[in-house]
């Protein structure tokens, strides 16, 4: 990749990855409602119920911000991480190629232990409570979650070494698969046998949030879906078939109101049926 572009992305690649979430939800938004799968239900409101997680998650993303500065620095400085064992000094393509994936499967990795820890899974339920999938789904992270979930991603950049430059235009990349996977629509079944053989599509992640296990616990995928393909935790459902939500946690009183989800990671824990 070229230096100029290594450049760029390093000194202003916050900045732009800001720009292009709120372009991609903007464009998925409006493509939402021309395409969406399901369109009676009170879009607005359900996008206000989870929009102020956008702001209780902003303290500890500035705080882990600067934590991720201090943690690359030093890894430079030092030389500290498995890539700088590599031969990759002089093929920036490979660098990236090998540290995406190795990132992703560290958040696929994250995933698997929010959905088996108790109480880590009370800080990720937040997210699967929503009854409804659809673009604003993507907002709906704890401010708990928020920060573990960065934690385990400062632990893989730790060990591996990755540089900002990296890091950064994977987040861009994350950004967008995010988006799209939440997304209420559904790829026609062939375009989503080739996209999602290799990348996890809506398709994929609608059975994630299904309500009932064995489906919630399974494709756990971020960008990539050959994790769920290789540790046998791909599923299928049909969309007919398909709740969302979590079974423990159904009344509105519990996930439709923000002050209730703030709370929740902090109530009874309920196993899941």
């Amino acid at each position: 990749m070229n230096p100029i572009f290594q450049k760029f992305i390093s000194v202003h690649g916050t900045q732009f990855s800001v720009i292009f979430f709120a372009g991609i939800f903007f464009i998925t938004w409006n493509l939402e409602n021309v395409i969406g799968i399901f369109i009676d239900y009170k879009k607005w409101r359900h996008a206000f119920l989870n929009a102020p997680f956008i702001f209780t998650n902003i303290p500890g993303q500035l705080l882990m911000g600067w934590i991720f500065a201090k943690v690359i620095l030093w890894t430079g400085m030092h030389h500290f991480g498995f890539l700088y064992l590599l031969p990759l000094q002089h093929s920036p393509l490979l660098l990236f190629v090998i540290t995406f994936t190795f990132l992703d499967f560290g958040e696929y990795l994250y995933h698997v232990i929010m959905h088996k820890v108790s109480r880590l899974w009370m800080f990720h339920l937040v997210h699967h409570s929503d009854p409804i999938m659809d673009v604003s789904t993507t907002l709906r992270e704890h401010p708990g979650e928020n920060l573990i979930r960065l934690s385990f991603t400062l632990v893989w950049v730790l060990l591996s070494g990755a540089t900002i430059w990296v890091l950064i235009l994977r987040q861009i990349i994350q950004t967008f698969f995010t988006t799209f996977s939440h997304m209420n629509y559904r790829l026609p079944s062939k375009t989503d046998a080739v996209i999602g053989s290799i990348f996890v599509t809506p398709n994929l992640h609608r059975v994630h949030h299904h309500y009932q296990q064995p489906f919630t616990d399974s494709n756990y995928g971020d960008v990539l879906s050959i994790w769920d393909r290789l540790f046998g935790t791909l599923s299928r459902l049909p969309e007919e078939d398909l709740v969302f939500g979590v079974d423990t946690h159904m009344s509105a009183s519990e996930n439709g109101n923000f002050k209730s989800l703030l709370k929740m990671p902090f109530g009874k824990y309920r196993r899941k049926k």
